[in-house]
């Protein structure tokens, strides 16, 4: 994980940045969704375009690896867990560029990779939605939807 302030990487699970001391938890739960709304609760106020990437390429001896099993044929498991591992990547930068901005969600989550070419394999992960601020819908006088993450 990176800090959304400085953009320096905090092991998983760290609570503050041990470059900038930005809290990195929160008690508020954050929603992510590929949907341009969220069943049960409304758009309060939506605050902008939020995008994260993160650029991968594998070593010398994971291409090696992955090129024994493409002549088997299936599924290149060298590669699996670094794609899954950038994906989530990609999507944690944009979460944390829209919790600076103040959102408890994103919306209309799109991931999309794209290969940088120049012969060196270079893939690019790209998570981008929209920064919003959702509150739940009242239902007959009761305003209590939780969010959930």
């Amino acid at each position: 994980m990176n800090c959304p302030r400085c953009g320096n990487i905090v092991p998983d699970g760290a609570r503050f940045c041990t470059k900038c001391g930005v809290q990195l938890t929160s008690t508020v739960q954050f929603l992510i969704v590929t949907t341009p709304t969220v069943a049960g609760y409304k758009i309060k106020k939506v605050l902008g375009l939020v995008t994260g990437l993160t650029p991968r390429t594998r070593g010398l001896l994971g291409k090696f690896i992955a090129g024994f099993e493409s002549m088997a044929g299936g599924e290149v498991t060298a590669f699996t867990s670094e794609m899954e591992k950038a994906r989530w990547e990609a999507i944690e930068r944009a979460k944390a560029r829209a919790i600076v901005l103040g959102a408890n969600a994103i919306i209309g989550l799109d991931v999309e990779t794209s290969d940088l070419g120049m012969q060196n394999g270079i893939v690019l992960f790209s998570a981008t939605g929209t920064a919003v601020i959702i509150e739940p819908e009242e239902v007959d006088g009761d305003n209590s939807a939780p969010i959930s993450v």
